[in-house]
């Protein structure tokens, strides 16, 4: 039995599982999706775990690859949120790394954009003493 989407649903962009670093099999119980607003992180067989970040709160992204990774075609992206729960979120051992880091920083830039937040940086305007 199928469910249709509503419209309140969102569209998943990209769908990996985390991989064995050995060969690059997909044998783990950690599915990654990243959905139009936001990044849900599924852990578990018996005990599951779901977690959610709104790509809004990603500040930053970093690949690491290590050299058994490149050998495989894997990626680690690291994640800089202003998520209270999971300040670092690491997707570890995906496919198409690249590709969907790329995708997670114009993402989130568009999601802030999108409901207006901004993140501005202090630079001591307030520590300018203006007397007359």
């Amino acid at each position: 039995m199928s469910k249709k989407r509503t419209s309140k649903e969102n569209d998943i962009v990209y769908k990996e599982r985390k991989r064995w670093l050995f060969l690059g099999l997909p044998f783990t119980f950690t599915v990654y999706t990243i959905e139009d607003d936001k990044l849900s992180i599924r852990e578990g067989f018996l005990n599951q775990k779901i977690d959610d970040c709104y790509l809004y709160k990603i500040q930053d992204t970093t690949l690491h690859r290590s050299l058994f990774e490149r050998l495989f075609g894997l990626g680690t992206i690291i994640c800089h949120t202003g998520d209270v729960t999971h300040p670092v979120i690491k997707l570890e051992h995906i496919k198409r790394s690249n590709e969907i880091m790329e995708y997670l920083f114009e993402a989130s830039e568009q999601a802030r954009i999108k409901r207006r937040t901004i993140n501005m940086l202090d630079i001591g305007v307030n520590d300018i003493d203006v007397t007359d």
